[in-house]
């Protein structure tokens, strides 16, 4: 028999799962929209992961298996839905990654039936986290991720190798587990995206090379690298493309997000930036531009952040954090993207084709001192003052 304080916390949640999202209308920078609530939460997760429904085992209808938090999320657009692969940390701190599905990118997120079981073939693997999703054009979509394992060189339960797990799919269902990424000359890596089209002929990777598990050590920012064999891919040589920058929002690490964006101008990426506070670790998402003939090469980089937390984004399991691993543009040219808050819940900013591109192509660069930055903004102001004159 089915406990009857089931069907009570399901009407609750599909109370939820059916709010309309709505813009936030306190918010205004003309580059994206803010939205009042977030897409996904742990209260989206579907009640048959976390409880026995059953009255005879479950009298007391406890939690057996809860969930402490949705966060980054990979996102595809395919057949006029809006996906999400987001990463579900359960209270016992490993994660793993569920699809929600949604008709228009904001609200009505649904999470399928099951979460996705990948193939078991690293038996050191403990933890997996942080799935990019690129639709490449060899027809596969690929899903890049940080495969986390322990790190027994060292007398430290704290201590973890990062490497970049493979996987790929054509319906987001049925997943190939592949070889993981090895780089050469990097002992570690994270935050690693596939370029969704081939360069030269080869497999192209956004890496972040690091030393450590936690620190970057000699990595200076995003790395660009190619590999012949997506089945067991390997980086010889790494390239810098977005650097690490001192008194700037990358000044401790930075990463790649979400999947480059094809435009007229370039590649537009959606990355993440790192720096130190008294408080901690601060992580913002930027923009940058890479060059289409070369996509290693940055040819834009709009002064300071892109989105940072804000009000109720600040607080979480990681407070000061915002994360993005996945973004979306439609048939529309609307663009949609996903990032999380504290690494607690996923949120959503909307924005256009063309708004993006006059962000990322027309913001002055940042010129790296307080006195150039001042006089930058005095020649707005100047400019502006005049016109108002007029």
């Amino acid at each position: 028999m089915v406990h009857e304080k089931y069907f009570e916390m399901l009407k609750r949640q599909e109370t939820l799962l059916g709010r309309k999202n709505e813009r936030d209308a306190a918010f205004y920078n003309g580059i994206y929209d803010r939205y009042v609530y977030p897409v996904l939460t742990r209260e989206h997760i579907p009640l048959t992961w976390q409880y026995d429904l059953s009255k005879e085992s479950n009298p007391y209808f406890m939690e057996r298996l809860g969930i402490n938090a949705v966060m980054n999320s990979g996102a595809i657009y395919l057949n006029g839905k809006y996906y999400l692969v987001a990463r579900i940390e359960g209270n016992d701190r490993k994660s793993f990654f569920g699809v929600a599905e949604s008709d228009n990118g904001v609200d009505g997120f649904r999470f399928w039936d099951y979460p996705i079981l990948l193939d078991d073939t690293c038996p050191e693997e403990t933890n997996v986290y942080d799935m990019r999703l690129t639709q490449h054009e060899d027809g596969y979509i690929y899903g890049v991720f940080c495969s986390e394992s322990k790190d027994r060189t060292v007398n430290d339960l704290s201590a973890a190798v990062a490497a970049a797990g493979i996987v790929r799919t054509k319906d987001l269902k049925h997943w190939e587990r592949l070889d993981n990424l090895v780089t050469l000359r990097s002992p570690q890596q994270r935050n690693v995206v596939l370029h969704p089209e081939f360069v030269d002929g080869q497999y192209a990777f956004y890496t972040r090379p690091m030393d450590d598990f936690i620190d970057t050590g000699s990595g200076g920012g995003v790395g660009f690298g190619l590999c012949d064999d997506i089945t067991h891919a390997v980086v010889d040589m790494e390239k810098m493309t977005s650097l690490r920058k001192y008194h700037t929002i990358t000044e401790a690490k930075n990463g790649a997000g979400a999947v480059p964006i094809k435009t007229d101008l370039g590649w537009i990426h959606i990355a993440h930036g790192v720096r130190n506070t008294a408080a901690g670790l601060r992580y913002v998402i930027y923009a940058f531009a890479t060059a289409l003939d070369d996509p290693s090469k940055v040819i834009a980089e709009p002064s300071g952040l892109l989105i940072g937390p804000r009000g109720g984004e600040r607080v979480g399991d990681v407070s000061n954090v915002v994360f993005t691993n996945g973004a979306i543009v439609n048939e529309k040219e609307e663009v949609f993207i996903y990032y999380a808050s504290a690494d607690t819940r996923l949120h959503v900013a909307t924005t256009t084709m063309d708004k993006l591109k006059d962000y990322v192509f027309n913001t002055p660069s940042d010129p790296g001192r307080s006195v150039e930055c001042v006089a930058q903004r005095c020649k707005l102001i100047e400019k502006n003052l005049e016109l108002l004159q007029k």
